[in-house]
């Protein structure tokens, strides 16, 4: 497996993230423990999680179990120097902090996920949502920035970062990254760390694929001339790409099915519209004319993208980890690529 540098820090990690959030709602105590070992096997050791996990729905009497299944793990494995953990202080939210983070609480919360992890430092600790707000997760289509304050913004930047500085020093955190951030958040985020002296922004969690593309324009051009790397989430367009939502089925287990089996819409945050079910076919289409595996087409893109990119895979159970293992080393053809670019244009994103 390839290893990444993760921006300008010295933080090196494995070229594609083990995803966590099914951990403890999903799936189970065993086959969480039984992901990692396989992952870990495949030469993956960078793994992704946050305090608010499992999500699907996100509980109040869930947070931080995801964590401590991790740090159950890495107790009965040991060989933490052998794998890179990312994770992640949560945003506002009515189910963990209704105000999100600041200083003082990223101090608390810092040591919160150290003790749920059994570990003495955080690779990668990441600002799971920017406290004023974001465009993530279908929000741009009604997104309107006038309410922000910019001077506000820009205080609680720096308080952050200071105790982001003091966690570097403590040796508790090796690197720092953002998440559902924008090319203006980063670059402020950026420039404020050089200015307090605060760690400078590592990394970029944001949703990535073939039917998310969002990061194309302004990030890459962020990414690319201030050395940040994107940790790209939800790869199979949470589970779309998959194909197993098309003629609107939705398999036992499935994030669809349990959305759905706690009161919420199936919807899959938005993105299972009509026309992203028609396009799905498209690109499984293309996929056999190309003699791929669409799952694996679709997680070899994010590999090849003209900034640095690493796709986050995720498994609700071992079957499903082992498929996405058995292409993890595909590399795309020139050809390939031309056609899922052409794909893409006359089929924009649909949602």
């Amino acid at each position: 497996m390839q290893r990444v540098t993760l921006g300008t820090s010295e933080v090196t990690v494995s070229a594609v993230s083990l995803g966590t959030m099914t951990f403890g709602n999903q799936t189970g105590m065993a086959d969480a423990h039984g992901q990692m070992d396989m992952a870990v096997g495949a030469g993956i050791t960078f793994l992704d999680t946050a305090e608010m996990y499992p999500v699907n729905p996100v509980l109040r009497e869930t947070v931080g179990r995801t964590e401590e299944f991790i740090g159950a793990w890495l107790a009965e494995r040991g060989g933490r120097d052998k794998v890179e953990i990312a994770t992640k202080v949560a945003g506002p939210s009515d189910k963990v902090r209704h105000d999100g983070y600041d200083g003082r609480i990223i101090h608390q919360t810092i040591d919160a996920s150290l003790k749920r992890l059994h570990t003495d430092y955080i690779d990668l600790y990441q600002l799971h949502w920017p406290v004023r707000g974001s465009y993530a997760f279908r929000q741009n289509w009604h997104y309107d920035p006038r309410k922000q304050d910019r001077q506000k913004t820009l205080d609680h930047m720096a308080d952050v970062l200071e105790a982001l500085a003091d966690a570097v020093k403590a040796g508790k955190v090796r690197a720092f990254g953002l998440s559902n951030e924008s090319a203006w958040g980063t670059t402020r985020w950026i420039d404020t760390a050089s200015r307090v002296g605060g760690p400078r922004v590592a990394a970029i969690q944001n949703e990535y694929s073939l039917m998310c593309r969002l990061y194309d324009t302004d990030m890459a051009e962020v990414a690319v001339n201030e050395s940040v790397t994107l940790l790209a989430y939800s790869p199979l367009a949470a589970g779309l790409l998959t194909g197993k939502y098309r003629e609107g089925d939705e398999p036992d287990g499935s994030r669809a099915f349990v959305d759905k089996a706690h009161g919420g819409t199936g919807d899959l945050g938005g993105r299972r519209t009509r026309r992203a079910v028609e396009i799905v076919g498209a690109y499984h289409a293309l996929a056999r004319e190309l003699g791929l595996d669409p799952i694996h087409m679709a997680i070899a893109f994010t590999r090849q993208r003209p900034f640095a990119c690493i796709p986050i895979i995720g498994a609700t159970s071992r079957a499903q980890l082992d498929h996405l293992l058995k292409g993890i080393d595909l590399v795309l053809t020139d050809e390939a690529l031309k056609r899922i670019d052409r794909l893409h244009h006359e089929n924009p994103m649909p949602y």
